[in-house]
Formats: C-alpha cells, structure tokens, sequence
C-alpha cells in the first residue's frame, strides 16, 4: 500500500511528459504550458488509492488517472475564463497570455486527449469506466452552470448550495475513487460505499476552502483572505449567516455586497463572528467529515488497507492552506 505522497510523487513523474503533437505549436503550447503549472493531482491520486484499496494497481488505472487529471486541467482552464481569473499558481493564466480563443481550443484539445487515454484501456470494465467519466464530467458542468446561476441571485439555499457543491467539486472526487476501485476488482457494494465516502469528503473539503477564505491565516493559505467575500460569491459561511443574522445584520450583509468599500470584508467578517459561522462551519465539516469515515468504515477491506484513504481524509479537511 502505498500513502498519498508517495503515489503522488509516481503518478507526477509518469504524468510530467508532453501529452500533445508539436504541431500546431500555437494550439498544443499552450496546453502544455498550463500542465506545466502543476497541482495537487487529488483526483488522479484518489483514483490510484481506489484500485489498491482493493489489488496491486492495475496498468489501466494509469490511464484513467490521466485521463481525469487531464479532464480535471481542461475545467480549470474553461473556470479562468469565466472568471476572469488572471493569474492560477501565480502564473498567468492561459486566456491571458494566449488569448480567450485559443485558451478555448486548448481545453477542448486537453479533454479530447482525456479520451485518447481512456481508449488505451485493455479491461472488460472499460465501457463502465467511460460510463462514470462522462457522467461525472456532465455533473462537473452542471454545477459550474449553477455556481454561475448563483451569481445572480440575492438568496441561494443551503440545500440549493450543497448540490451545486456535490455537482462541482465531490462528484469528480467519488467517481475518480469508483472508477479506479472499478478496476481493482471491487463489488459493488464497495465502490458505492468508496463513491459516497468521495463524497462527503468532498463537500466537507469545500466547506475547510470556504472556511480558509474567510478566518485562514493569508501566510499559510496563500490567497487574500476574504477573496469569496469581495466577489460576493455565494458560499457556506454567507448562506448560514443569512439565514441567522438579525434582520438589521442581514440587511448590512447586503449593503456591503453592493460595495466595493474597504470596510466590506472587515465587516462582513464581523457579522460571521457573531452569528458564529467560524465555528458552526467546523461543525458542519466535522460532520461530513464523519460521514466520509463511516463510509470508509464500512468498506469490506482489512483495516490496514484503508489506512492511506482515512490519513488522506484528515489532511484533505485539517489543512490550513
């Protein structure tokens, strides 16, 4: 068994090569360009962890991990845009040094190249695998739509805001975990339990990020705290405040979402601190938290084989940056 560094660090190496022709370089550069960023390569490492969970790694899990890190870099690239996002990892990013076009095309070549990859799968499984891949990468759209959507509406519902999380951010987490537990050889009853404990830590993973962006130390996390608050981005922390703020702080809560004053984040962060967001978040991500572990629990393995998932789960959610 190996734990999430040391997979981490094998997967890297494997992936750390040119996945593109040469020709034309306008296109294919930027592409590789924005791969040569880097990144916490989660997914595809999660995907590696689901299949030895169960057996050694099997050679087409290889390829499915590219392939959804592949697929997980094209999203990203399409995020900036809509963003407008300039910079990612304090490099630019694609659609501002290469332009809104061609940082289009390149992420369309990126997820076409995912699929390159998933037809080098030899396993009888490989229709299910491509089953998985799509839906996943359908849900990853819907919920960018909604967290677009989200935008521009004053009131979003936390049962409204934790779908769009599971569409955006878990779905692809539990299906990377599902698709490699897929090839090593699991029933399913355990794939579902291994889809379900993705999950929840995904969505306990984006309540820490939300929590980060408002009470993180700015050394530690590496982005100005506050970042979610000066884009008005609908988050756990605003959602919950709204809905149990006095309407007097309510009714401030809004006020300074209209404004781009210096007092905005001060005083929103304010707000949060009375009605005591920081800590009902911990709670909430504690809870989503236990439900990931009880899922792991569940899972019909010998207990030392989930080890490296459940030291994953506490760092993924623990972390300050």
């Amino acid at each position: 068994m190996h734990s999430f560094p040391e997979l981490y660090e094998i997967f890297e190496k494997r992936f750390d090569q040119r996945h593109f022709p040469q020709q034309p370089g306008s296109l294919y550069d930027p592409a590789h360009y924005f791969l040569g960023i880097g990144g916490k390569r989660i997914r595809p490492v999660m995907c590696l962890m689901g299949n030895e969970l169960f057996d050694e790694i099997n050679p087409d899990t290889w390829h499915v991990a590219t392939a959804i890190e592949l697929f997980h870099n094209f999203t990203l690239i399409h995020d900036d845009i809509m963003d407008k996002a300039p910079l990612r990892r304090g490099m630019e990013t694609v659609h501002t040094k290469y332009g809104e076009a061609t940082a289009l095309l390149a992420g369309d070549v990126m997820m076409v190249v995912a699929y390159d990859y998933l037809n080098k799968i030899h396993s009888s499984q490989m229709h299910k695998i491509i089953s998985h891949f799509n839906n996943a990468a359908k849900e990853v759209c819907e919920g960018q739509q909604l967290d677009m959507d989200f935008e521009h509406r004053k009131d979003v519902s936390m049962k409204e805001y934790l779908n769009m999380i599971s569409l955006k951010t878990s779905v692809l987490l539990a299906a990377s975990l599902k698709m490699g537990a897929i090839l090593g050889g699991a029933g399913e009853g355990n794939q579902n339990l291994l889809y379900e404990f993705g999950k929840n830590l995904g969505i306990a993973f984006q309540i820490q990020d939300d929590y980060l962006d408002a009470f993180g130390d700015p050394n530690k996390f590496g982005k100005q705290v506050g970042g979610d608050i000066k884009s008005n981005k609908k988050t756990f922390l605003l959602i919950h405040a709204l809905e149990t703020a006095t309407p007097e702080q309510a009714g401030e809560i809004r006020r300074l979402m209209e404004t781009n004053a210096p007092e905005k984040v001060p005083g929103i962060l304010d707000i949060f601190k009375k009605c005591k967001v920081d800590s009902w978040a911990l709670e909430l991500k504690d809870k989503y938290l236990n439900l990931a572990l009880q899922n792991l629990e569940e899972i019909a393995v010998l207990v030392a084989r989930k080890r490296p998932l459940w030291d994953l789960a506490q760092f993924l959610v623990q972390r300050e940056y």
